[in-house]
């Protein structure tokens, strides 16, 4: 998007750059899978995730509003005429314990599982602390802090870059939408 089409703060996004930033979203999406591929293939031996493991599937998971735009508009359908999975597990869920929204899950549900490793700030005076950490049914195997960094997820970039695409989405707000309340409502 060059400058001529970049919204302003404040301003209402210009036609198209919602569609837009859809389409970014969906080839973010296809990066994280390949990359999250390749971290899972380094570690095919340790991690259990299959089709109906669902332990890192919790409730009340949110995400910027160009993510659920995007799966407001794929599931249409879906979100209108059934029900949540019940409090205490994803929305998403079905009775199999399967996602229902699978090629359009956010990025949070791509790289679930893995190692993942990230940076936190201890404050003024100190130097950022890594920190890792992995689903606890894929513990087994090499300890975490023993990994090559390219052997796990780096969190940060992407959300960083996810954090842009919702700025072009909506200049304006930044919020956060929980996945069980793409649901509508029945009276």
């Amino acid at each position: 998007m060059g400058d001529s089409d970049t919204p302003k703060p404040g301003s209402e996004p210009l036609p198209g750059a919602r569609d837009r930033a859809i389409q970014d979203l969906r080839r973010l999406h296809a990066e994280i899978d390949a990359g999250a591929a390749e971290v899972a293939r380094r570690h095919a031996d340790r991690l259990q995730c299959g089709r109906g493991c669902a332990d890192c599937c919790v409730d009340d998971l949110e995400v910027f509003e160009v993510e659920a735009s995007n799966i407001r508009s794929a599931h249409a359908g879906l979100l209108a005429t059934e029900e949540p999975h019940p409090p205490g597990a994803c929305a998403f869920l079905d009775a199999d314990r399967c996602c229902r929204i699978y090629r359009e899950r956010p990025y949070v549900c791509r790289t679930q599982g893995l190692p993942l490793r990230w940076f936190e700030d201890p404050g003024e005076r100190g130097q950022a602390v890594e920190r890792r950490d992995i689903c606890p049914l894929n513990l087994e195997g090499v300890p975490l802090e023993n990994l090559s960094d390219d052997s796990c997820w780096t969190l940060g970039p992407v959300e960083a870059r996810l954090a842009a695409l919702q700025d072009r989405f909506d200049p304006q707000a930044r919020t956060r939408v929980r996945l069980r309340d793409l649901f509508r409502r029945r009276n």
